[in-house]
């Protein structure tokens, strides 16, 4: 076994990566950017060395700087995670003549697995069997168009090198063809300087079932069971789970097999997931189950297989690559109970998923359950690479018991001021139709409407914060004084969330979580964080402006004018500054007339949604 080992990559993967070639006594070399220069994974690490700037393609993707930095660290083998160089055979090669270990499937396989052509036609050759389909070298639009009306619709196109979901276009008629690929093939050749495509038959009823497989350089490949990932937006998992749920024993055995002779078909060693389509309009069949790609690195969602097995996958990797023999056979191998995995990621479900980057001020993330992140409290999201924050882990007796742990703990996310999608998770995870097991990939898109949380705080949520709003007598509205069944209500409570203030009756127990963060008061609940203090009410005629006076960011953004000084008077509507985001200008005006009392922004500074950047005082009178 080497003594040292390099990770070329950062974030969640690399601490994963450390933790468990610590355990086994090796020496840990991290690589960073400038932007991660105080990144978690760095200070992890028994050595770290600087690569290059924040841009991924200056530092992570460069290869010659990531083998340089092995080298001068002294490093005997080089992880590369997932992301980044993970599947790059040219690296692989390049760590490998430079007498290095590569902890990574063979050069050879990454190449035939990489294109998805040649990797389809290559597993029919093993007699793994594929989607219906055209994956041929004519690729003149009327040749392709006439395979996919051969095919019949709804086919799918995608790009031969894409991946990522990026380079795929689902076409449902005829007429609509050329348009499809025009489109495909303008993102393919953005994104991957290929334009080349194949066609596949569209599964209307898709399941994403994916075995995960294990081979060694003694020739020995064994599965570790399978992985349903279906549950996805827009080609990205959300929630990963192990096993699938419908899993015959009769078809697990049947997919598993394809899995390890399409492992076998490649020479393949390490880690390595073989992912399938099912169509599941009438259950899982084995006839209705087909070869759609290989992963040639370790999966984002490894860790449901390390639950239901025991088994350290990173560990596996590593003595694989040291030339050892795998640590189990495959009879030693069995499933106990099951594990679902969310992505915690830093974007804003109600604002289209948008991306929230900024310092992570509060970050509380479930205990009980596993946790795997890259990231501390006081730590930066930055635009320049993945916004996953933490990857949810949880393990039970059920799959019902798994999805009811997995809703709790996301729930119990606290993080501000960055958005996160802790509250998507948590309605996910508790959705009826998952819960039963009736998932495919379109589930989210459908139920999409119930899933994500609304802009404006829900009656729930008004409610639970009005409760916290002390009362005159120094008390709160949950300790009921005075309370009488059957009496008429005491009077609405006057709350202000996010800057907006509500009138309700308080909730009659105490809900979520609440926190001082940056001088304000935040309410967690659900998953979701809330802004909140007491109400103002100012009469204008007919109508009531309700606010507290606190001007937030209601978006990530760039302060490019400030307009008033801390302790100037202000009139209701006036501009207070100016942020850009989205590449639109957006004037942030005081609520009523008042006084600055706190001028927190600064012109030129880059914020998170929801931070606090103007407060303003009401007059007296």
């Amino acid at each position: 076994m080497f003594k040292s080992l390099l990770v070329a990559n950062r974030g969640e993967i690399a601490c994963r990566v450390f933790r468990t070639a610590r355990r086994m006594g090796l020496r840990t070399i991290a690589v960073y950017s400038e932007a991660d220069a105080n990144a978690l994974h760095v200070r992890e690490a028994d050595e770290a060395v600087l690569i290059g700037p924040a841009a991924a393609r200056e530092s992570y993707l460069d290869a010659g700087k990531v083998l340089a930095a092995a080298k001068a660290a002294g490093a005997e083998a080089v992880h590369p995670g997932y992301g980044f160089l993970s599947e790059n055979a040219d690296f692989a090669e390049a760590v490998i003549a430079a007498g290095l270990v590569w902890v990574g499937a063979p050069p050879s396989a990454i190449r035939a697995m990489g294109l998805k052509d040649a990797a389809k036609a290559l597993m029919i050759a093993a007699g793994v069997p594929v989607t219906p389909g055209y994956m041929g070298e004519d690729q003149g639009p009327e040749r392709l168009r006439a395979e996919a009306d051969a095919i019949g619709y709804p086919v799918l196109i995608k790009a031969v090198a894409g991946g990522g979901g990026k380079g795929m276009r689902r076409v449902n008629a005829a007429e609509d063809f050329l348009d499809g690929l025009q489109s495909c093939r303008r993102e393919a050749a953005a994104a991957f300087g290929d334009d080349r495509v194949l066609i596949e038959k569209y599964i209307l009823s898709p399941r994403h079932i994916e075995v995960q497989v294990f081979g060694d350089l003694h020739g020995n490949v064994v599965h570790l069971f399978e992985r349903d990932c279906s549950l996805q937006r827009r080609h990205q998992k959300v929630i990963e789970e192990a096993p699938a749920p419908g899993m015959t024993p009769e078809v697990r055995e049947a997919v598993c097999a394809a899995a390890v002779k399409a492992a076998q078909a490649v020479g393949y060693v390490g880690a390595g997931t073989i992912e399938f389509i099912a169509d599941a309009s009438e259950g899982l069949r084995a006839d209705r189950i087909w070869f759609m790609e290989m992963n040639t690195r370790l999966q984002v969602e490894h860790p449901v297989t390390e639950a239901i097995t025991g088994q350290d996958l990173v560990e596996w990797q590593l003595r694989a690559a040291a030339g050892e023999v795998l640590p189990r056979r495959q009879k030693e191998l069995a499933i106990n109970g099951w594990s679902m995995e969310a992505r915690l990621y830093a974007e804003n479900p109600s604002a289209g998923f948008l991306p929230s980057i900024g310092r992570l001020d509060r970050l509380r993330l479930p205990e009980g359950v596993r946790v795997d992140t890259g990231v501390q409290e006081g730590d930066e999201v930055t635009a320049f690479y993945d916004p996953m924050i933490a990857k949810l882990i949880v393990h039970a007796p059920t799959r019902q018991a798994a999805a009811v742990k997995l809703a709790e703990a996301a729930g119990r996310v606290e993080v501000w001021p960055v958005r996160t999608n802790a509250a998507f998770l948590a309605r996910a995870a508790a959705d009826e139709g998952f819960v039963a097991g009736r998932v495919d990939t379109g589930f989210i898109e459908r139920g999409v409407d119930a899933l994500v949380p609304g802009v404006e705080p829900s009656i729930a949520v008004q409610a639970a914060a009005a409760a916290l709003i002390p009362r005159s007598d120094g008390g709160v509205w949950t300790d009921l004084a005075g309370f009488r069944a059957n009496a008429p209500a005491q009077g609405l409570v006057s709350v202000s969330i996010a800057g907006q203030a509500y009138r309700i009756e308080a909730a009659r127990t105490l809900q979520g979580r609440v926190a001082t963060v940056g001088g304000r008061e935040i309410l967690f609940i659900h998953g979701e964080a809330w802004p909140f203090g007491p109400g103002r009410v100012e009469a204008r005629g007919e109508s009531e402006r309700l606010s507290d006076g606190v001007v937030l960011s209601p978006m990530p953004g760039k302060v490019i004018a400030i307009e008033v000084e801390a302790g100037q008077r202000v009139s209701r509507g006036q501009k207070l500054l100016t942020l850009e985001a989205m590449k639109m200008e957006h004037g942030m005006a005081a609520p009523f007339d008042g006084r600055v009392v706190d001028l927190a922004a600064v012109a030129g500074e880059q914020v998170a949604e929801g931070v606090v950047l103007v407060r303003i005082e009401a007059d007296p009178d």
